[in-house]
């Protein structure tokens, strides 16, 4: 079996579904949490919160997959995509944004990426919200 650490784009942790975490996460390769973390995260990868996955952050990534809870906004440079499984109670801001049908989201969504945002306190300006079926908003 290879080391998965042996090249940069092969390299991923996993925060396993015993693990708690409290405070500032940053972390520059793919990351999936199954435990709880509290605090906020930074991170340059795809970031996925998995379905055991709990998570009272602040977050900014490239790529955010939620299959769990989030409790926090959520910042990507690419792409925010809340699975069926997932509960979000917080803010998007991201250029391309998927809410599957069964997903539980209460917030607004940007999409529009002219705003700054300050992920500690409110953004800057109105957001545009969006209304999804299926959603709880």
């Amino acid at each position: 079996m290879s080391n998965p650490y042996n090249s940069a784009t092969e390299r991923a942790s996993i925060l396993g579904p015993t693990l708690y975490f409290k405070g500032d996460l940053t972390a520059e390769e793919d990351l999936l949490i199954q435990g709880r973390v509290e605090g906020s995260i930074t991170h340059t990868q795809r970031l996925t919160i998995g379905p055991q996955g709990t998570v009272k952050a602040n977050i900014r990534a490239q790529l955010i997959i939620v299959e769990g809870t989030v409790d926090g906004d959520l910042q990507a440079e690419k792409s925010v995509f809340v699975k069926e499984s997932a509960k979000v109670c917080g803010n998007i801001y991201a250029p391309t944004v998927s809410i599957m049908e069964g997903a539980s989201f209460s917030g607004s969504i940007d999409m529009d990426g002219k705003q700054a945002v300050q992920l500690t306190g409110k953004p800057a300006g109105a957001v545009r919200a969006a209304k999804v079926p299926g959603s709880a908003a």
